[in-house]
């Protein structure tokens, strides 16, 4: 299973966050969040990673040729789409991108949000699904009704967001069956600040199933 952390910022952090088993770090690339890095600092962390851990940029509302910038500056080798964008919209950048991931972050508001999923998959390689909130995009600890999900069979891969924590992750794994998971304010002891004894909950957890 895919194992993503997302909201890195601190060098030390990926990398032990990486050690302990994650799959997948993710990179706030939204400069209005309290998680927002700069390429500057993705390469920072970037560069001490072991090539097999995926880098993910997150991005919502930046234009086709911002994210290309981002991509071409820090390596990236993946690309999460956290906002209002189209299906057309992933097309496009789907030709610009290749060799590089493209995941479409869909925020669950009723059961018709999974539908319009349907949308997309030809031109993402993986689905998120995250809970919804009116002002925030992401990191809200906001669970998602985890029983409404189990009829969720997209063509493509997907991970499962939103309110994760090594509390709670047993019971999510339970119910649902995932390809990969996604947290990032359930692991932190502020915006941007892992606690690492949550993340090795986490993995500790994870091997229970």
């Amino acid at each position: 299973m895919r194992v993503k952390i997302c909201g890195i910022v601190k060098p030390e952090q990926g990398v032990a966050i990486a050690k302990m088993g994650a799959t997948a770090l993710g990179f706030i690339c939204v400069s209005t969040s309290k998680r927002y890095v700069t390429p500057a600092q993705i390469r920072a962390v970037s560069e001490c990673l072991p090539l097999s851990v995926e880098r993910i940029g997150v991005f919502a509302g930046s234009t086709r040729e911002e994210i290309c910038q981002v991509v071409e500056e820090t390596n990236l080798t993946g690309v999460q789409l956290h906002g209002e964008e189209s299906p057309e919209f992933c097309r496009s950048l789907r030709q610009v991108l290749a060799g590089v991931e493209i995941i479409k972050a869909v925020r669950v508001r009723s059961p018709a949000t999974l539908e319009q999923t349907r949308a997309y998959t030809d031109w993402v390689d993986t689905l998120l699904l995250d809970a919804y909130h009116p002002q925030m995009l992401g990191g809200t600890g906001k669970t998602l009704e985890w029983s409404s999900l189990q009829q969720f069979q997209p063509s493509r891969p997907w991970l499962l967001a939103g309110g994760l924590t090594p509390d709670n992750i047993l019971e999510a794994l339970h119910l649902l069956r995932p390809d990969g998971i996604d947290l990032s304010s359930g692991v932190e002891r502020a915006p941007g600040d892992k606690d690492l004894a949550k993340v090795a909950k986490l993995f500790a957890n994870l091997k229970k199933i």
